[in-house]
C-alpha cells in the first residue's frame, strides 16, 4: 500500500504538462490512499441549485438481453450500504444464500440462462472518483469506478453479466464490497449503493453447459482493511497464491481483473527515467510508457495481459466524463487466459503457485483472478501432458531524443505465448492449443518547453484456442482486439496561480471474434469509439470554469444480436442520442467511423 501524499501546488510554467497531470489531475487509487492529491475539485459546482434534479451518468454499452424463451427476472437484493468514511476499513460484507428461485428452477428441470449483477448508486456533494470491487466468496465479480458527484446529485448504475459464475452463485457464501472513501469538510460525497442479483432461467437444461463446475478465487482472503485484490507496487513485486486443483479437472481458464492507479494511472504518458533524471524533475512517474501483466504458474509464463487504457471518471480532465463516462470506467474489462495445456503439471493433487507481476510497474496495480475449472464427473482423475510450449522473452525497444523539456519517445513492444497440451478424461483424449500475440506502439512527444504533450498509442492483441479430439475439431476460436489511444494536452494563459488547460482524448475498442467447430458457430464485431475535448480554467488548484464535449459511437454485431448508439454531450447535458437494437445494414447515422469531429 502506498503512503498518502498531500495536495500539490499548481505546476509553475517552466514545468511540463505531465508533471501538471500528476500533481493536479490524477486520482490515486481509492483503496490505498488518503484524499486524492492529483485531481482538481470544481469550485463552481458548489454554487449550483441544490434543488435541481440529479444527473444520470452512464457508460455506453449494449443492453444485456435475456435469452429468447427464458423466464425472469428473479431479483435479490444482496447488499445496501452508504460508503462514507470507509477508507482503510474492512470491506462491507453480507451473507449470501442462493436465491430460492435458483433451487426451484433446478427442481423443475430448468437451468440458469442469465445472471446479471446490478450496482446502482447515488451521491451528492463533492468527491473524487474511487475504485471499488465486488467479491463473492473471494471471487471478484465486478471492478468499477465511482462517478464524481455534483451539488445537485448524481445517479448511475452498472450491470454486469456474471452467468459464467453460475457454480459460485449456487453455493452459500459471503458478498464483500470494498469502496475506500473519505468524507470530511471538503469532500462531502457519500456513495449510497444497492447491489442486486437478477436471474433468468431456461425451462429445460441446455444441451451443453458452457459454465465452469468450480470457481477458485486467486485473491487475498478476509479479514482485510482493503480490497481482496493483490497490490503490485513496483516492477520486481510478484504477488501470488498457491492452491491445489481437483484431480478430475479437464479444462481450466484464468479470468484476470486488472486496474492501475497512483503513479501508474496514466502509465501510457510516462517518459523514461533518463528524461526525468536529465531534467532533475522530482515527483514525476517514469519507467517509460509500456506496461504488461505477466501471469505465471510455478514460475512459468502461461500468458499476459496488455490492458485497455481505462480512463476513470476524474481522469485527465474530469469535465470530459459528465455524464458520458470513459470506455470501461464503470465496467472494467477482464482478460481470459486458457491454461488447459498446462493441466498435465497441475493434476498431481499438490499445491501450485499462481503469480502476477507487471513489467515496469510503479505504485500501484490491483490484480486478482478467478480460476474457472471444468470437472469430469464420471472419473476421479484425469491425466495430461504439455507437448509444445513457446514463450520467448518480451521484445521491448525505446528510442529517445530530447533537449531540455522538449522531446520525443518512441516505444515498441511485442510478445508471443503459445502452448499445446492434451488431457485424457471420460470424454476421450482432447488436445488444446492456446496462443497470444501482442504488439504495441507508443509515441510520446513533449513540445513548447514541456507544456504540450501528445500521446499516440496502439495496442494490438490476438489470441486463439483450438480444441480437437481424435475425430473432430471441437472448437476453433480467434479473437482480435485493437485499442487505439490519442491524447493532446496543453496549458496556456498562466497568470500567477491561474491558467487554462486544453485536453483532447480519443480512445476506442475494436474487437472481433470468430468461433466454430463441433459446438457451433458464433461471431462478434464491436467498434466502440469515443472522443472528448475540453477547455478548463484552473485557479488555486480548483476548476473555476470549463466546457467539455464528448462524442461516442458504439456499434456491435454478432450472432447474439446487434446494437448501435451514437451519443454526444456538452457539460452534463445530452445534446444528441440515437440508438438502434436491430441488425439493419445501415446504422441510424450511416457511419461507424472513428472520428475526432
Amino acid at each position: 500500500m502506498a503512503s498518502p501524499t498531500a495536495a500539490a501546488a499548481a505546476a509553475p510554467s517552466h514545468r511540463f504538462l505531465l508533471l501538471l497531470f500528476l500533481a493536479l489531475l490524477l486520482a490515486p487509487f481509492a483503496s490505498a490512499a488518503a484524499p486524492h492529491r492529483h485531481r482538481l475539485p470544481s469550485r463552481h459546482l458548489a454554487s449550483l441549485n441544490a434543488s435541481a434534479p440529479p444527473t444520470t451518468y452512464f457508460e455506453v454499452d449494449r443492453p444485456i438481453r435475456p435469452p429468447l424463451g427464458s423466464i425472469g427476472p428473479c431479483s435479490t437484493l444482496l447488499l445496501s450500504h452508504s460508503f462514507g468514511a470507509t477508507y482503510g476499513r474492512p470491506p462491507v460484507t453480507a451473507a449470501y444464500a442462493p436465491p430460492e428461485c435458483l433451487a426451484a428452477a433446478r427442481t423443475r428441470g430448468g437451468s440458469l440462462a442469465l445472471a446479471v449483477l446490478e450496482w446502482s448508486a447515488d451521491c451528492r456533494g463533492r468527491q473524487f472518483d474511487r475504485i471499488f470491487g465486488v467479491w463473492l466468496s473471494g471471487a471478484e465479480l465486478l471492478r468499477s469506478c465511482t462517478a464524481e458527484p455534483r451539488a445537485t446529485g448524481i445517479l448511475w448504475s452498472v450491470s454486469r453479466d456474471v452467468t459464467r459464475n453460475a457454480a459460485l452463485l449456487a453455493e452459500p457464501g459471503e458478498v464483500a464490497v470494498y469502496l475506500g472513501n473519505i468524507v470530511d469538510q471538503t469532500y462531502t460525497g457519500v456513495y449510497h449503493v444497492n447491489l442486486t442479483l437478477h436471474l433468468y432461467f431456461h425451462p429445460a437444461p441446455p444441451p451443453l453447459s458452457q459454465q465452469a463446475d468450480l470457481i477458485v478465487p486467486i485473491s487475498r482472503s478476509l479479514p482485510l482493511n482493503d480490497g481482496q485484490w493483490f497490490a503490485i507496487q513496483n516492477a520486481t513485486d510478484v504477488q501470488s497464491k498457491s492452491l491445489a486443483i481437483p484431480s478430475n479437472t479437464y479444462r481450466a481458464v484464468l479470468e484476470v481483473f486488472v486496474s492501475f492507479h497512483g503513479s501508474d494511472e496514466f502509465w501510457y504518458t510516462n517518459p523514461p527515467d533518463e528524461y526525468i533524471e536529465a531534467n532533475n524533475i522530482s515527483n514525476l512517474p517514469g519507467n517509460g510508457s509500456f506496461r504488461e501483466v505477466v501471469v505465471r504458474v510455478d514460475g512459468q509464463v502461461v500468458g499476459a495481459v496488455w490492458p485497455f487504457t481505462v480512463i476513470y471518471t476524474g481522469g485527465i480532465n474530469p469535465l470530459l466524463w459528465r455524464p458520458i463516462t470513459g470506455i470501461g470506467s464503470f465496467n472494467l474489462p477482464t482478460y481470459d487466459i486458457d491454461i488447459t495445456p498446462f493441466l498435465g503439471k497441475l493434476l498431481d493433487g499438490k499445491e501450485h503457485n499462481f503469480g502476477f507481476s507487471v513489467t515496469n510497474a510503479l505504485d500501484v496495480w490491483y490484480i486478482d483472478a478467478n480460476l474457472h475449472l471444468w470437472l469430469d464427473h464420471k472419473s476421479k482423475k484425469t491425466v495430461g501432458s504439455l507437448v509444445i510450449y513457446d514463450a520467448p522473452p518480451l521484445a521491448l525497444g525505446v528510442k529517445s531524443g530530447f533537449s531540455g523539456l522538449d522531446g520525443k519517445f518512441l516505444t515498441n513492444a511485442s510478445r508471443h505465448v503459445s502452448a499445446t497440451g492434451w488431457v485424457k478424461s471420460s470424454f476421450g483424449e482432447v488436445t488444446t492449443t492456446f496462443y497470444q500475440r501482442f504488439s504495441y506502439a507508443n509515441s510520446n512527444v513533449f513540445t513548447t518547453n514541456g507544456t504540450v504533450q501528445v500521446v499516440n498509442q496502439t495496442i494490438d492483441a490476438k489470441s486463439g484456442i483450438f480444441v480437437k479430439d481424435a475425430s473432430a475439431v471441437l472448437l476453433s476460436e480467434e479473437v482480435h482486439k485493437v485499442f487505439p489511444l490519442y491524447i493532446y494536452t496543453g496549458t496556456s494563459d498562466q497568470v500567477g496561480d491561474e491558467y487554462s488547460l486544453v485536453s483532447l482524448v480519443k480512445l476506442g475498442v475494436n474487437d472481433k471474434m470468430v468461433s466454430g467447430g463441433k459446438l457451433g458457430f458464433s461471431y462478434r464485431s464491436l467498434r466502440n469509439a469515443q472522443s472528448a475535448r475540453d477547455t478548463m480554467r484552473v485557479k488555486k488548484n480548483l476548476v473555476v470554469g470549463g466546457l467539455g464535449n464528448t462524442h461516442q459511437v458504439y456499434k456491435y454485431m454478432g450472432t447474439d444480436g446487434c446494437y448501435f448508439r451514437d451519443v454526444s454531450s456538452r457539460n452534463y447535458t445530452i445534446i444528441s442520442d440515437k440508438s438502434d437494437g436491430s441488425c439493419s445494414k445501415r446504422s441510424p447515422s450511416g457511419s461507424d467511423r472513428f472520428s475526432l469531429q
